[in-house]
């Protein structure tokens, strides 16, 4: 996986991260790809691939996270977004949510190999979490459906927190079965070059 594809996806997408953060993110990916060899922590096993479908993809959504301090990841399986956006927002403290015992024992070696002191993995059922403190934001990249998501992780966002939803197409379906007392504040069109496909930041809140 070259650095220049990631260096001109960057540049597209128009994040300018520093030599360090770059190196970081090719780190994380051959760690990805090496345990994905044993552990099929994704079916994506192309190293091109890899590059857009789950760096550059989780990446995209850094510009909404402007004012978040504590984030939560649920369900993300390799670590995606958690362990990008922890690589490239260093003041952003993130705790990733994953039941699968092998998944999480991944994310937490890539937590020791890259160094990562603003990420931590926690090897439970979501509705089984108690944080010490709530959280000013929630993201899901793969999770669930939204009324399924909200649900199940409502207990630790912090009042007028946001949910993210990272989406394909807009799902004006899975809008319309959100309970009555959440709403869709907004809905970011995510570009991510070289994917081919539409992805949405679906942005809720509980009025």
């Amino acid at each position: 996986m070259s650095a220049m594809t990631l260096e001109s996806g960057l540049a597209a997408m128009g994040l300018d991260l520093p030599p360090e953060v770059r190196a970081k993110l090719l780190a994380f990916a051959a760690l990805l790809a090496k345990w994905n060899k044993v552990y099929n922590l994704t079916s994506i096993r192309d190293a091109g691939q890899m590059l857009t479908h789950h760096l550059l993809d989780s990446l995209a959504v850094l510009p909404q996270l402007a004012g978040i301090e504590r984030l939560a990841d649920v369900g993300s399986g390799g670590g995606l977004p958690g362990i990008p956006l922890a690589i490239a927002t260093q003041a952003l403290a993130i705790t990733s949510i994953e039941t699968v015992n092998k998944k999480a024992s991944f994310q937490q070696q890539a937590k020791i190999e890259l160094g990562l002191a603003n990420f931590d993995v926690l090897n439970e059922r979501v509705e089984n979490v108690r944080p010490d403190a709530l959280f000013d934001a929630i993201i899901s990249r793969a999770f669930s459906e939204l009324a399924d998501f909200v649900g199940l992780t409502q207990h630790l966002l912090r009042p007028g927190g946001r949910f993210l939803a990272m989406k394909g197409v807009y799902p004006h379906d899975e809008i319309a079965r959100l309970p009555a007392d959440f709403r869709v504040v907004e809905a970011v069109p995510l570009t991510v070059p070289g994917l081919g496909a539409e992805r949405h930041l679906i942005i809720v809140e509980k009025s």
